[in-house]
């Protein structure tokens, strides 16, 4: 099992940054993918940005270019430096490892949520 803990969120103005922390504990037999979902009030969960266990990145058609995750090389920490954050980018901010538990049982670990408000 898998532990997800995040830091880092807060409140901003517009322009401004902020950077995102995740410390997983305990472990798992495999990690396929780390990423960070946000979720607005009245929204659904959208991905923000997911890095792989072969380092490509994928991120979220509205935060390309403000946005860089990075995880260091024992996929252990997460993070996400949020450059240019608009009011748009207001949400909770959710820390999460997919991965296999055991031999073909994938499953998705989840933080509790940081909170990021960004004033215009």
């Amino acid at each position: 099992q898998l532990h997800l803990v995040e830091s880092g969120g807060g409140s901003v103005q517009a322009g401004g940054s902020l950077s995102l922390s995740c410390t997983a504990s305990g472990s798992i037999l495999r990690i396929i993918a780390m990423g960070w979902y946000r979720q607005a009030p009245g929204k659904q969960r959208e991905l923000v940005a997911q890095v792989n266990a072969g380092g490509g990145t994928n991120y979220g058609d509205s935060v390309k270019g403000r946005f860089t995750i990075s995880r260091d090389n024992g996929m252990n920490l997460l993070y996400l430096q949020m450059n240019s954050l608009e009011p748009e980018d207001t949400a909770v901010y959710y820390c999460n490892f997919r991965g296999y538990a055991s031999i073909g049982v994938q499953g998705d670990y989840w933080g509790q949520g940081t909170q990021v408000t960004v004033s215009s």
